[in-house]
C-alpha cells in the first residue's frame, strides 16, 4: 500500500475512534478499527469499476464504511455517502473535510427517496451491514445501471440469506450472486456481488421501510 495512502487511513481510523457526537463503529479502539472495518474496504477495492469518473454509492455508510476507505485509494471515483441519520452524516462530513477529500459528498435521505430521483444512474452501489442480502439487493437495484454491480459484505448467514430468495434475482434485474470469501480459512467473511442485467421493474423502490416488511421474492408482480 501507498504510505501517503496508508497515513491516511490511519488518520481515518483515529477519527472513527474518536468521534464523540455518535457512534459510528461498534468500537473506538483506532487499531481495531483500522484492522476490521477498513481492511474490510481494503479487500474490496479489486471490485470497484475499473473506468475513471466511475459513480458509486455507499448506501447506509454510516461513519463512510466503506466510501471513504475508497475515497482515499481511488481518487478518480465519484462517490456518494448516503445515510438518513443527520448525525452520522455530519460526523462523515467533518471527516472528510479533515481528510481532505475531494471526490466524495454526503447525502442524508432514504435510500428509496433518493432512488426515485436518481433511478439507475451509479456504476456501484454498495451497503455494509444494513439489512439481509436479499432486502439489500432490492434497496441497491434501483440505483444501479445495466452492466453495473451491487455489492454488499456478508457474514455466516449468508447462505440462510440467499436460499430464502431461492434464485429470483433476475426479478430485480440482477445475475445470481457472486461470493468471494476473505479473511482465511476459519472465516466467515464474504464480499458478494451481483452483476445489474436488466433493468430493475418500476415497483422498485417501494416505500421506505416495504423492503423489510413485505419480501419482493414473495410477491406477484
Amino acid at each position: 500500500m501507498n504510505l501517503d495512502i496508508n497515513e491516511t487511513l490511519r488518520q481515518y481510523a483515529e477519527l472513527l475512534a474518536g468521534c464523540v457526537s455518535v457512534r459510528l463503529t461498534g468500537t473506538r479502539d483506532a487499531d481495531e478499527i483500522f484492522n476490521t472495518h477498513i481492511q474490510d474496504g481494503l479487500e474490496s477495492l479489486k471490485f470497484l469499476p475499473q473506468n475513471s469518473n466511475a459513480q458509486v454509492i455507499d448506501v447506509g455508510s454510516g461513519g463512510g464504511l466503506p466510501g471513504i476507505v475508497w475515497a482515499v485509494c481511488r481518487p478518480d471515483l465519484n462517490i456518494i455517502l448516503l445515510d438518513s441519520i443527520g448525525k452520522k452524516c455530519r460526523a462523515s462530513q467533518e471527516i472528510i473535510e479533515k481528510l481532505n477529500l475531494n471526490n466524495i459528498k454526503v447525502i442524508c435521505s432514504r435510500s428509496e427517496d433518493f432512488a426515485k430521483l436518481n433511478r439507475e444512474r451509479f456504476d456501484l452501489a454498495c451497503a455494509r451491514a444494513v439489512a439481509d442480502a436479499g432486502v439489500t439487493a432490492e434497496l441497491l437495484s434501483p440505483l444501479v445501471k445495466v452492466q453495473g454491480s451491487l455489492l454488499t459484505f456478508k457474514g455466516a448467514k449468508l447462505e440462510q440469506e440467499l436460499e430464502q430468495v431461492n434464485h429470483k434475482w433476475r426479478c430485480l434485474g440482477l445475475s445470481e450472486p457472486e461470493i468471494n470469501y476473505y479473511g482465511g480459512d476459519n472465516s466467515s467473511k464474504s464480499i458478494v456481488i451481483w452483476r445489474k442485467i436488466s433493468k430493475c421493474p418500476k415497483i422498485f423502490p417501494r416505500k421506505p421501510g416495504d423492503a423489510s416488511n413485505k419480501f419482493w421474492w414473495t410477491l406477484k408482480f
